[in-house]
């Protein structure tokens, strides 16, 4: 093999996710990741200082890629609106990447400043559209908390084929959405 021409950490990262995509994040390996690039495993370390180095890039890509899928789907919106569209626009994601899960579940190292800004980047778009209802600090953290465990752990389960039952699962979707915009609403009285 000889290195293929263009191979950087960014393009490494990008051949990650589609082994990701493809066949799981428990499957992705240098291996894979130069298999797929046409260079030596070996050639990676240049780019990437290993599979943990990797990994974390994969996961920040993932959090960037979600911080700025909420943020679009956010922008223009409020209150009630704003909540559903940051909903959707959270499953929509895990529907088309249902193997990135994972990188959106776990917190980052203590000593991984820039994962943990990047993951705190999704809690602020969330903090946005609490704020018209007019919570304080806590309470806005008890509210995202509540948002972000019922809309991924519903896109998770449904991600990993977790809905079994033949009862349409858009139409539980949509019963989650109300629930979440009653409850907050009912949490800002």
């Amino acid at each position: 093999m000889s290195p293929r021409a263009g191979l950087t950490p960014d393009a490494v990262v990008t051949l990650a996710l589609e082994v990701v995509d493809a066949d799981g994040a428990g499957a992705l390996s240098l291996a894979k990741v130069a298999e797929r690039a046409g260079v030596a495993t070996p050639s990676l370390y240049k780019h990437v200082g290993g599979l943990a180095a990797l990994r974390r890039l994969v996961d920040l890509r993932v959090v960037a890629e979600m911080t700025e899928t909420l943020r679009g789907a956010a922008t223009g919106r409020s209150g009630d609106d704003a909540i559903e569209a940051l909903a959707d626009a959270y499953r929509a994601y895990l529907r088309t990447h249902p193997h990135r899960v994972a990188a959106l579940e776990t917190a980052p190292d203590e000593g991984d400043e820039e994962l943990a800004k990047a993951t705190h980047g999704v809690a602020e778009v969330a903090f946005a559209v609490l704020r018209p209802y007019g919570f304080d600090q806590a309470k806005t953290v008890h509210a995202t908390r509540c948002l972000r465990a019922a809309v991924h752990g519903f896109a998770s389960l449904e991600a990993s084929g977790g809905f079994g039952r033949p009862e349409d699962v858009d139409a539980s979707f949509t019963l989650l959405k109300t629930m979440l915009v009653r409850g907050i609403t009912d949490y800002a009285s």
